[in-house]
């Protein structure tokens, strides 16, 4: 057995045995319920029974033990009817309610329903009628295991929390690590291919050819730097944000079908925000591989910038498929996916990016089946 199947094992031990003390303890606190009602049951039939011996006392009659039995009934709560109904006398009861014909006859009636009741037959063929409620410490007994119900819910949702905060952290460590390590692989043939392009150029190759290829290799070396930034605080810097996202722009226009037909729009002065410049074209190429994914490769694509002084704004707007609105948020967690291959990190490092790096937001904007969708980054100024 390897080390996960030990703990997993001894994970679903102490839950069985966090369950069985659960068990037990309700169990018991049931019990002491139980003994603790017929104790009071008891009380007030001893209680009837002194008020039976005052009611029928004579000038022999020593009434001292019923005198001191009625006065020690300081707890239990209880009303005393005659045979009309009528109420003879309360006691253990807030004096305003005894007061209020209306609010003492309505907690008869509350006494009644729960069965707490006494026959007292004072004299052959008459009755009194004596009902009771549970005393204080009967009633904090009855919720006692509510409470603790609810406190070992508090306790499993946060020993649920802890662990799947655990896993969380051990996959994005998995997920840095290997990005990392991608990184580090690509990097071998990427050193090989600038020394070749550094070849074709002594070699004088078409110059429009190489500066192409140049191109891509910079880009290759921007997923370098990408990947090897996951998992480590990325440094972020004052950046024109108009010339930044029209830069991934351009990019990106060069490298897709011209039956996807782009737009770019934004203001024509500088819009300065903090951000990390290759993190940020990862976002924008995520965003715009998204609709593409989403229009099936034919469409329209629209990236406008607005800026209001306060809050500045990108746009990528799509004619694609559209996104239901119960998937707003879905979409952005990681492993979502709806295409048949993909892992569904895309937008989940694009969320992260914008939100944990440039502390900015990320949305659906706007959805509609068949008509297409917006997604919309905020950054404060």
């Amino acid at each position: 057995m390897n080390f996960s199947n030990r703990s997993n094992t001894i994970r679903w031990i102490i839950i069985l045995l966090s369950f069985l003390i659960t068990v037990l303890i309700l169990w018991n606190t049931y019990t002491f319920f139980q003994i603790f009602k017929d104790e009071e049951r008891n009380k007030m039939e001893l209680w009837a029974t002194a008020q039976k011996t005052l009611q029928n006392a004579s000038d022999n009659t020593d009434v001292d033990l019923p005198l001191q039995i009625i006065t020690n009934n300081s707890t239990i709560p209880n009303i005393l009817t005659d045979a009309n109904d009528s109420i003879i006398g309360a006691n253990n009861i807030d004096e305003k309610i005894i007061s209020d014909p209306q609010k003492i006859r309505q907690l008869l009636n509350i006494y009644k329903k729960s069965k707490n009741k006494i026959e007292i037959e004072y004299d052959k063929g008459k009755f009194r009628y004596l009902y009771y409620a549970n005393s204080p410490l009967l009633t904090k007994l009855k919720y006692y295991p509510i409470a603790l119900l609810l406190i070992i819910l508090l306790f499993a949702g946060l020993v649920y929390n802890y662990y799947k905060a655990s896993k969380v952290s051990t996959e994005n460590k998995l997920w840095a690590g290997m990005a990392k390590e991608t990184a580090h692989q690509i990097g071998t043939p990427l050193s090989s291919l600038i020394g070749w392009l550094e070849i074709m150029k002594s070699d004088n190759i078409d110059p429009l050819m190489v500066e192409e290829i140049e191109k891509d290799i910079d880009r290759l070396q921007n997923i370098t730097d990408r990947f090897s930034k996951i998992g480590s605080e990325p440094i972020v810097e004052e950046k024109d944000l108009v010339q930044e996202t029209k830069a991934a722009y351009d990019y990106l226009v060069t490298r897709f079908s011209e039956q996807v037909e782009f737009t770019f729009r934004a203001p024509d002065y500088e819009i300065p925000i903090k951000i990390n410049q290759t993190l940020h074209s990862w976002t924008i190429e995520n965003l715009v591989k998204n609709a593409i994914d989403a229009m099936k490769g034919r469409g329209k694509i629209d990236i406008s910038i607005i800026d209001d002084g306060r809050v500045a704004k990108i746009k990528v707007t799509d004619n694609g498929k559209g996104i239901p609105r119960n998937q707003f948020r879905k979409i952005f967690e990681p492993g979502y996916t709806t295409k048949k291959r993909g892992w569904g990190l895309g937008l989940s490092l694009t969320k992260r990016i914008v939100e944990k790096y440039h502390k900015g937001k990320i949305r659906v904007l706007h959805s509609e089946i068949g008509k297409g969708t917006t997604f919309q980054i905020s950054f404060k100024r």
